[in-house]
């Protein structure tokens, strides 16, 4: 007797430990199939305001404040722009000074937290930029997709794609530059975003299905006056731009592919995710099957999507060593293999999808030398 009831309270223990387990993996793959549009990814640490005065901000001192380059610096209701390290202020064994550009709503606040983002701007592309633009409602398989339109005089169009956590304002950083050179933008809302379409089960699908909104995006374009379209996308957008350049029925009608920051591997960015949300590493696996479970997510070696990152078109990847979101090693292996399609322009100690804010200047450069020849 002593034996069965030993053994009943093993079985026991162990199908509640493997029940709790898929909970917890459940719970760990939310970190990317649940993140919100314009919140926070789990690796971006919240930083401490330790007071302002004119022109800079003093923050904690962290790896993210010491960043090179200019960033968005979201709160609670706060939004503003922050410049480089100023080397000439006072800084404290514990905090950093940066330049404070400008506060554009809110306030910042002694001991308030917030953020780095790679945003600069908040609002349209007229009330953030003076830019005469359209709203435009992009016909998608799920309903109608909410975007900007700003007219150029180029018969290239850019069709800009947001990826994780991020909303279509991140497209607002190049629209300056790119309305300069004539270039005409379309910024999508894809499912899931504030005014889109949700997905029917709620979640993110890396791309998997997400690219059909960019293909209908690109299919608008050309209904409404492009003779080709260039695909902008950062993080899992320039994932659905790789996948739209394959798939797409009319991907002859696509000129080029700009990456930044490039999910090319869900499952190393799902398990990143969940790590930075202090998931023990034993699960991680158990995050990876939840995310494939939930969201019906192919496997990274699946034969079938092998060939969804192979570029047929000229293709310019923006991307870093110090992304912990997206491994840099993956952009550097498909420019290696495709070295004739695919240039990388790697840039250093920039975030996940902030390869612009690192330095705009160069950044902007060799963006246009990339568009010359296809505008």
């Amino acid at each position: 007797m002593r034996t069965v009831t030993g053994t009943a309270a093993a079985l026991a223990a162990t199908l509640a430990a493997g029940a709790a387990g898929v909970v917890a993996g459940r719970l760990a793959s939310d970190a990317a199939l649940k993140a919100p549009p314009g919140r926070p990814l789990p690796t971006e640490p919240r930083l401490t305001v330790h007071g302002t005065a004119a022109g800079q901000i003093t923050l904690t001192r962290d790896l993210a404040a010491l960043r090179p380059g200019r960033y968005g610096l979201a709160g609670d209701g706060s939004h503003a722009v922050v410049g480089p390290v100023l080397d000439s202020a006072e800084h404290g064994a514990d905090t950093v000074v940066r330049r404070l550009e400008r506060v554009t709503h809110g306030t910042l606040g002694t001991g308030d937290r917030a953020w780095f983002t790679p945003n600069l701007y908040v609002g349209n592309p007229g009330t953030a930029l003076g830019l005469d633009h359209a709203d435009v409602e992009v016909p998608g398989e799920l309903g109608p997709l909410p975007a900007w339109f700003v007219p150029g005089a180029r018969p290239t169009w850019i069709v800009a794609v947001h990826g994780l956590a991020a909303t279509r304002e991140h497209a607002l950083n190049l629209m300056g530059p790119l309305h300069s050179r004539s270039v005409p933008v379309l910024a999508l809302a894809h499912r899931g975003d504030v005014g889109a379409p949700p997905s029917p089960d709620g979640l993110h699908h890396f791309g998997e299905t997400e690219w059909r909104d960019v293909d209908a995006a690109v299919r608008y374009a050309l209904d409404h006056g492009a003779r080709q379209v260039v695909l902008l996308g950062w993080s899992t957008g320039a994932t659905m731009a790789l996948r739209t350049a394959a798939l797409s029925g009319v991907r002859e009608r696509i000129a080029g592919l700009v990456l930044d920051s490039p999910v090319l591997s869900w499952e190393t960015t799902l398990r990143a995710l969940a790590a930075a949300r202090r998931t023990p590493a034993p699960l991680l696996p158990l995050a990876v099957r939840a995310a494939q479970g939930r969201a019906g997510l192919h496997a990274d070696r699946d034969a079938g999507t092998a060939g969804l990152y192979r570029p047929a078109v000229p293709t310019l990847i923006f991307h870093g060593p110090g992304d912990t979101v997206a491994p840099w090693r993956l952009s550097r292996r498909l420019a290696d293999t495709h070295s004739r399609m695919v240039a990388l322009h790697t840039v250093k100690d920039a975030p996940h999808g902030a390869m612009w804010n690192a330095d705009p200047a160069d950044y902007e450069e060799t963006l246009r030398r990339f568009m010359t020849p296809l505008v």
